[in-house]
């Protein structure tokens, strides 16, 4: 059976191999833009299967009307995707204010509104899978961006909790947690702080790690099949080799630090 599919920022990047896998197999999908313009191309070939959709996800009743939208056109939701987001570049002493509640605004606040828009919906069919896409850096952090963790550690504890909530009426619940990709992620989408002279060197460090080829996400559109057409879906899954390699090392060393400070931890409690 042909799925219904919501996905927010579906311009490029991510949402845009999304949005093509599900129309090139036949579903039908509410693809959601800053600028439907960018869409055009994917109505010309796809018809009416696609629904391009004006939405900026920092606005709440935007997204809520977006939803009902998608959920009136096509008359049910089977896959929604919280891909909007960007990157925030800088230490936590030179990301202002307004740029961590920007960054929170987008990355955060966008995927709770759609996601309480679509849960009345998904309750009422008693199915349907909400997938929010983080990244290595939800469950791993790294220096100069603290404050695109900080939105993303969020959303990983969010989405969590989420999933035990309603797996009885019937919806899925999965984390997506990409490594790096050849997107405009860290270029043309990003905010970047202001340097301060005295993080030179750690700024220097990060350019250097950052500098090699990232593989382009051409996989992106089956392994996302994978993920919707599973009957046990789960919770997190890697998207790219690197996180498999990277995050079994940083949990490890998390354990061997939990286990070499436990007589403190006992210590807390009296013992």
């Amino acid at each position: 059976m042909s799925k219904v599919w919501f996905v927010t920022g579906a311009s490029k990047g991510f949402g845009r191999e999304f949005v093509v896998a599900a129309l090139q197999r036949g579903d039908k999908v509410a693809a959601t833009a800053r600028n439907t313009d960018t869409l055009a191309d994917l109505v010309e070939q796809y018809g009416d299967a696609v629904l391009p959709i004006q939405l900026d996800v920092t606005n709440r009743d935007q997204a809520f009307a977006a939803v009902t939208a998608a959920h009136e056109a096509f008359g049910s939701l089977d896959v929604v995707i919280n891909n909007a987001g960007y990157g925030l570049f800088g230490t936590v002493e030179e990301i202002t204010e307004q740029q961590l509640r920007d960054q929170l605004e987008t990355n955060l606040f966008g995927v709770f509104h759609v996601t309480q828009a679509a849960l009345p919906i998904l309750r009422a069919q008693g199915s349907g899978h909400i997938i929010q896409i983080s990244t290595v850096g939800g469950v791993g952090a790294f220096p100069t961006l603290g404050g695109y963790h900080a939105s993303k550690w969020a959303l990983e504890g969010l989405t969590e909790s989420l999933s035990q909530e309603v797996a009885a009426f019937g919806i899925k619940v999965t984390l997506i947690e990409p490594g790096g990709f050849a997107t405009d992620w860290g270029s043309a989408s990003a905010t970047v702080a202001d340097a301060q002279p005295q993080y030179a060197g750690i700024h220097d460090a990060m350019s250097k790690m950052a500098g090699g080829a990232q593989p382009e996400p051409v996989g992106f559109g089956s392994a996302i099949m994978k993920v919707v057409d599973a009957e046990k879906a789960p919770l997190r899954v890697f998207f790219g080799e690197s996180p498999t390699q990277m995050i079994p090392r940083i949990y490890q060393q998390r354990l061997d630090e939990w286990a070499e400070w436990a007589p403190v931890s006992r210590e807390a409690e009296g013992k």
